[in-house]
């Protein structure tokens, strides 16, 4: 992990894999890497990883010859993967690939205590996985739903194929390239001296708040959609807007783009649409709601999210975060 790179401490931003983009063009390599006996694999179940479960502890990359295994034991349609990427090497070398065996690897490992087919979100949120790996997970997740949404090409509706190791997908029928997306969200706190604004939607759990959060608008740069989040969200204007750190986030593919803004207002108009409240909340207040020990029992995201570490930040920076 780089010592300088904050994006790396949080869930989901550390990833060691060497990509090797310069090899996904090449077949030979690729199918010589597929075939490699110290290759290793992530496998999943749809949208869900496959996990191997020893008492408390759990694994999720997979040896050849324990792939061999499970395969040995799936019913025939099962027992290839529908969709395959070449992920990259790892740090020891070996090659990585990121298997998906569809929504029926569920009912064939139903009846099996050392594998499951768990919630990437929820292992994030409890830590279950070392933070290099939860990286690589949420890499493989991203890259394998992209391909189940996007089986058919966007130019002309035909049918599309695999290509590249699995990093684009090609129409034989007008000869569209297609890539993998990723979607930019600005996630955001304002600043008004020794407060920070913070929301939250119906959805979240009861009493917790997060920063602000919405998609970047095509033409418009990540300051520029800092402040219409925010005025949008809660009716406050901002100024400067300063980066802070990003997060990939496999849900299904975004890159949350953490940033703290300049209010130049304290008056909330809150947008109902999108949250259910906003509030200002003193760096006192927020260190509470991370330390789980606010008197009103609210509370903030946890460790894994982007939101969680703007508000540290806050907490130990202040105002300072805007210089």
């Amino acid at each position: 992990m780089h010592a300088y790179d904050r994006s790396a401490t949080i869930g989901f931003g550390f990833n060691p894999l060497d990509r090797l983009s310069d090899k996904r063009q090449d077949e030979d390599y690729v199918h010589r890497a597929r075939q490699a006996a110290e290759t290793r694999f992530v496998i999943h179940g749809g949208d869900e990883p496959l996990l191997m479960q020893r008492g408390v502890e759990c694994d999720a990359v997979f040896s050849a010859p324990q792939l061999a295994a499970l395969q040995a034991v799936l019913q025939p349609g099962l027992d290839e993967p529908a969709c395959e990427v070449f992920m990259g090497r790892l740090p020891d070398g070996a090659a990585l690939f990121a298997l998906d065996f569809g929504t029926g690897l569920a009912e064939a490992i139903a009846n099996r205590t050392d594998l499951a087919l768990r919630s990437l979100r929820t292992v994030a949120m409890q830590g279950e996985l070392d933070h290099a790996l939860l990286g690589e997970l949420g890499g493989a997740k991203a890259v394998l739903d992209w391909h189940r949404r996007h089986r058919f090409c966007a130019q002309c509706g035909a049918p599309s194929r695999m290509a590249a190791g699995g990093w684009r997908r090609d129409c034989s029928a007008c000869g569209a390239q297609h890539f993998p997306r990723v979607d930019p969200v600005v996630i955001m706190l304002a600043i008004d001296g020794e407060r920070c604004l913070l929301g939250r939607q119906p959805r979240f759990a009861a009493g917790m708040y997060s920063a602000l959060a919405g998609f970047v608008e095509p033409g418009e740069t990540i300051e520029d959609a800092v402040r219409r989040e925010i005025l949008e969200e809660a009716g406050i204007p901002c100024s400067t807007v300063r980066y802070f750190a990003s997060q990939p986030w496999p849900f299904p593919s975004s890159l949350m783009i953490g940033c703290f803004a300049q209010a130049q207002d304290t008056a909330i108009t809150v947008d109902t649409t999108e949250l259910e409240d906003a509030r200002w909340f003193t760096r006192a207040e927020a260190a509470h709601m991370l330390a789980g020990t606010h008197a009103q029992g609210l509370s903030a995201p946890l460790p894994y999210a982007i939101a969680h570490h703007l508000m540290r930040a806050f907490v130990d920076e202040g105002e300072a975060l805007l210089r």
